[in-house]
Formats: structure tokens, C-alpha cells, sequence
């Protein structure tokens, strides 16, 4: 469990389920986030990412969410520099140069979409742990999810080293971020050769250890804690059906939105698109429905003690 401030919630519990289920999320998520830049589709994608990230990181995440409201509002403001079509002139610059609302409007979509992917590539990282994309596909491609898997784990690993390295150069009065310009430079690449010998060394380490226990001598066997159970299959059915009736309705023009010259949205008079963002609203709130509802379940146990 982890403290949200007060009181003390209750797990992810999206990340129970099956790696499969928490993959096909995210993957749907993600690819469908990067195709659609129709407002309503936007806002749901935004909304939904910014609400798991918020129950599965609690205050903590709420840094991370507030720090995207500057980011949106700064790529929103700088798409009709580059981009002069539309023809709604808000003012103009540098000789006459336009800045439209048309533009701004495509550039606060951009913005949405470029979000909400990174929000939901955070809470990926939260969730798929290195032993889940094992579990998904050792099988299928063991060498390369053991590469992929060995690049996940050296990233926060080279974090916590790059800490202690600079923590104990600070203790001998060399700390990177002390002295002239040039000694920050130098005591900068000093941190950075020492934490490269460190990988060399350990990848080195590493690889003896995995021969001697005769890595790739023989045929791969696979364990893994996880388990397809009967929740797993209802709810990828219920996933797949969903993107499929998202996918329906984006072909049938539900999703279709054009912002320059002019802007022309598919609106409410479009059954595709109604029925499309509800079911496109329901899939993005599935881990999210998930973890609210075992939060109100677990309060009305805790009430009943």
C-alpha cells in the first residue's frame, strides 16, 4: 500500500491483473493517443491519463501533473510560430508575419496529445516492471527482451550511482556542483568516467556470471509467477472489444477534425463520434475505475471494523 497524506491506499490494482492485460492497455492507449487529435478524444485521453497516474502515484504524482500545465501551455503558444495557416488573424509580428487562432488551436492539440502520451508512458514505467516484459516475451524473443529488459534496469540504477558518486566526491570537497565553470566541467566528467567504468564493469561482471551458470548452452526454459485467470480473459475480451469500437467508429469519420485553414470538427450530430468517445472514454478509465473502486471497497471495510 502506499500514504496519500492522512490515510493509507490501497495498491494499483491494474498491476494485478495479467502483464498481458496491463501491455494491451498501454499499447492501446498510447497508439490510439497518437492518432487522434479530435477534441473530445483529446480530452478523455488527457483526463484519464492524468487521473491513473494520479492513483497509482498519489501527491507524489500530483508534481508531475502540475508540471504539465506549463509544457501544454508553452507548445500550445509556439505551433503558430512555424505554423501561419488559418484564417483567423489574432495579431502579427516580425513584419506582418500572422499568428492565427487556427494555428493555436492545431498547437493546444498537439500539446493535449503530447501529454497524454507522456503521462501514460509514465504510468507504464510504474506499472511494467522488467519481470512482466520478460513474462510477455522471453519466449517469443528471449535475447532481445533480455537486452530490453537489462536497458529498463540500468536506467534507475545509473541514477542511484551517479548519487552516491557525487555524494562521496561532495565529502572530499570535489562536489560538481561547486568551484569555477571549469571545475564544474571537470568534476562533471569525472562523475560521468567513473559511472561508465562502473557499467563496463558490472555489464563485464555480468556476463561471466550468466556463462558460468551456462546461459545459452542449452534450451531456454521460462517460469513466471503470473497466471491467465478468468478476470484476465473478461477484461482483455472487453478491452479488445472496446478498441474495435473505436476503430469503427475513427473509419466511419467519427474521429474526423481538420483545424486549418479552418477549423471543421465532427461534432454531436455525429453518431460515430458520440459512440465512439464513450467507448473510447470507457477503455482509458478501465485501470482507473479499478483502483477507485477498490479504494471506496476498502474504506467501507475499514468502516465496518
Amino acid at each position: 500500500s502506499q500514504s496519500t497524506g492522512g490515510h493509507t491506499m490501497s495498491k494499483d490494482v491494474f498491476t494485478t491483473y495479467n502483464p498481458i492485460i496491463n501491455f494491451v492497455f498501454f499499447m492501446g492507449a498510447v497508439v490510439l493517443g497518437m492518432f487522434f487529435v479530435h477534441p473530445a478524444f483529446l480530452a478523455c485521453s488527457l483526463l484519464l491519463s492524468f487521473s491513473y497516474y494520479l492513483t497509482v502515484r498519489g501527491r507524489r504524482g500530483l508534481k508531475f501533473v502540475l508540471g504539465m500545465i506549463p509544457l501544454f501551455i508553452v507548445l500550445s503558444a509556439i505551433n503558430p510560430l512555424f505554423n501561419t495557416s488559418g484564417a483567423t488573424v489574432l495579431f502579427t509580428y516580425l513584419g506582418g508575419r500572422a499568428y492565427t487562432l487556427e494555428a493555436l488551436f492545431y498547437g493546444m492539440a498537439v500539446a493535449a496529445m503530447f501529454v497524454s502520451i507522456m503521462t501514460w508512458f509514465a504510468s507504464y514505467n510504474a506499472v511494467m516492471t522488467s519481470d512482466k516484459f520478460l513474462y510477455i516475451f522471453g519466449k517469443a524473443a528471449p535475447s532481445v527482451s533480455l537486452v530490453l529488459s537489462a536497458i529498463l534496469r540500468l536506467i534507475p540504477s545509473f541514477q542511484r550511482k551517479a548519487v552516491q558518486i557525487a555524494g562521496a566526491r561532495k565529502c572530499i570537497g570535489k562536489a560538481g556542483d561547486a568551484g569555477k565553470r571549469r571545475e564544474k566541467i571537470e568534476n562533471g566528467m569525472t562523475v560521468m568516467s567513473t559511472l561508465t567504468t562502473w557499467a563496463l564493469e558490472g555489464g563485464i561482471v555480468t556476463a561471466d556470471s550468466m556463462r558460468s551458470r551456462g546461459y545459452g548452452s542449452g534450451r531456454r526454459t521460462n517460469f513466471a509467477i503470473y497466471r491467465f485467470g478468468k478476470r484476465d480473459i473478461f477484461l482483455v475480451v472487453f478491452m479488445s472489444v472496446l478498441i474495435a469500437g473505436v476503430m469503427i467508429c475513427a473509419s466511419f469519420g467519427g474521429t474526423k477534425v481538420s483545424y486549418t485553414p479552418v477549423v471543421e470538427i465532427a461534432g454531436l450530430d455525429n453518431t460515430y463520434t458520440i459512440a465512439g468517445t464513450i467507448a473510447y472514454f470507457i477503455f482509458l478509465a478501465i485501470p482507473t475505475v479499478l483502483n477507485i473502486t477498490e479504494e471506496i471497497t476498502w474504506r467501507i471495510l475499514r468502516s465496518r471494523i
